[in-house]
């Protein structure tokens, strides 16, 4: 049992009430630009993207793109990682792709991403090292390109790049994005990274739905 001091508690209560305010501001705003505002959001959503993004606080889908609600779906997660066995990220990949027939995949990364941070380092941090595992497989890859980087912070960014090159990887190696080109869906593979400094998105890697998947990762349909 855990007990607080009513500072606390009160202290809490007043950021929860923040943004239920706030809320109840941004819904009349939303009425006052267009009174059936609600009623066209309740039909459907049918969105042309699906993101994928870090769960930063700093990297909000919606507005680094100026979309609206219904325009993206979005999936976040620590660092932006596309995982072979990570049922959430496949169930929302699924959805998107076969159900909401989205036309663009964009795994989004972002420059001091804390979870590309933690994976450069050899401490034992728990339960998050099987889940920064997948970043450390992506500097092992790179290793000779890394480890010839001096400067710390610029060999940092160097991986957050290539941790979004490879995720994009992944999302193409999957039987759901690999299914969806056989059936002739025009869907698009992005990666990008967002820089905290400038606002500004760069483009990394364009997988097009004319991608040959080589090797083993290729599924025949």
């Amino acid at each position: 049992m855990y007990y607080f001091g009513t500072s606390t508690i009160n202290h809490k209560m007043e950021l929860i009430n923040r943004l239920l305010t706030a809320n109840k501001s941004w819904a009349a705003r939303q009425l006052e630009v267009d009174e059936t505002y609600f009623d066209n959001l309740a039909k459907d959503q049918k969105p042309d993207f699906l993101w994928i993004g870090c769960s930063d606080s700093r990297v909000p889908a919606e507005d680094l793109t100026g979309s609206q609600p219904g325009e993206m779906f979005v999936h976040r997660n620590v660092a932006n990682l596309v995982v072979h066995t990570d049922m959430n990220m496949l169930s929302v990949l699924q959805y998107a792709v076969e159900v909401l027939k989205v036309r663009h995949i964009l795994v989004v990364g972002h420059y001091q991403c804390g979870g590309v941070k933690a994976s450069m380092m050899h401490k034992d941090l728990g339960l998050i090292n099987r889940w920064l595992h997948n970043i450390k497989d992506v500097y092992d890859k790179h290793a000779t390109e890394l480890d010839g980087i001096e400067d710390e912070k610029t060999r940092f960014d160097r991986l957050v790049e290539l941790n979004v090159i490879q995720q994009v990887h992944n999302l193409a190696q999957t039987s759901i994005v690999q299914g969806a080109w056989n059936q002739g869906q025009e869907v698009h593979l992005h990666g990008w990274v967002f820089s905290l400094h400038d606002g500004q998105l760069k483009t990394l890697a364009h997988m097009p739905p004319s991608t040959k998947v080589e090797g083993i990762y290729r599924y025949d349909f």
